[in-house]
């Protein structure tokens, strides 16, 4: 395992190669097993006098399609396939190291059977609610619009939790609570409000589910501490990595798509130079 590594490879084969207790903090965002194959197409935008669109300065651009990337995301049995990953999550996690399991409504309250069963009840944290306003709405249920976050520790008596660095939101009534606290605002709680990656944002990378780097950017400065090794072994877009890499951690990234590494790979030069790319022949899981 090489740290500020993005590995295309079987994720189970390379958790069972990991040194017991050598990683500070791991965060997994697996296929929802939403039956469906996740696809999107990225857009880019070209300069062209005879385009459709005016961009600044009165410039002419048209919009092109790009690659689609996509993954297949459906399993029999979805529990039978986290639970070996997970039992190695607890034998590689240091002494004060945490995992997050990031999953939506479909499998959650499964994996949270789960969790406890190999973690223990007493080192479940937090279920931290994901909650975003974007896409359709049903008309025949509530639309779903969210995601859920469960934080489990290797031991709930010792975890790494650097409260002086968690980025503070706004006060939704300022007002009642003064000027010196509103200008700081308040900790977040146990439900985060933060909208999708914007479809023609900068940050975004044409890779289907990807996550916004302001909730990994939260997760890795208040559960690592600089220096420290943090691992995704369901890495997609890479998003886990940057806000790694961008708050002096080092990290191992792991995925089977090669599409994925293409793209974790693409995203990480720009933050770590000397970032290395395994091109290894992935086996099916």
């Amino acid at each position: 395992m090489i740290p500020n590594s993005i590995n295309l490879a079987d994720n189970l084969k390379f958790l069972q190669g990991i040194p017991d207790e050598s990683v500070s903090l791991i965060y997994i965002d697996p296929p929802f097993n939403t039956g469906t194959k996740q696809q999107m197409t990225s857009l880019k935008t070209v300069r062209d006098d005879a385009g459709d669109r005016t961009g600044f300065g009165g410039n002419r651009y048209r919009t092109e399609k790009g690659v689609s990337k996509s993954y297949l995301d459906s399993f029999d049995d979805y529990i039978g396939f986290l639970a070996p990953r997970i039992e190695e999550v607890l034998r590689v996690l240091t002494t004060d190291g945490s995992l997050f399991l990031h999953v939506d409504q479909r499998e959650s309250h499964y994996c949270k059977i789960l969790l406890d069963r190999i973690f223990g009840r007493d080192s479940f944290m937090n279920e931290i609610i994901w909650s975003y306003d974007y896409g359709g709405r049903s008309k025949r249920k509530w639309p779903a619009k969210h995601d859920t976050i469960f934080w489990y520790t290797a031991d709930p008596k010792n975890y790494t939790f650097n409260a002086d660095t968690i980025d503070r939101i706004p006060y939704m009534a300022p007002s009642l609570v003064g000027k010196e606290k509103a200008a700081r605002g308040k900790i977040p709680t146990d439900v985060w409000w933060q909208t999708i990656v914007p479809t023609n944002g900068k940050e975004r990378t044409g890779y289907p589910t990807q996550k916004p780097l302001a909730i990994l950017e939260r997760i890795v400065k208040v559960h690592s501490n600089p220096g420290d090794l943090v691992l995704d072994f369901f890495a997609g877009s890479g998003t886990t990595g940057v806000a790694a890499a961008k708050n002096d951690r080092r990290f191992v990234l792991v995925d089977a798509n090669p599409e994925a590494v293409q793209v974790a790979a693409k995203r990480l030069t720009e933050y770590t130079p000397d970032c290395i790319g395994f091109t290894l022949e992935p086996q099916r899981v």
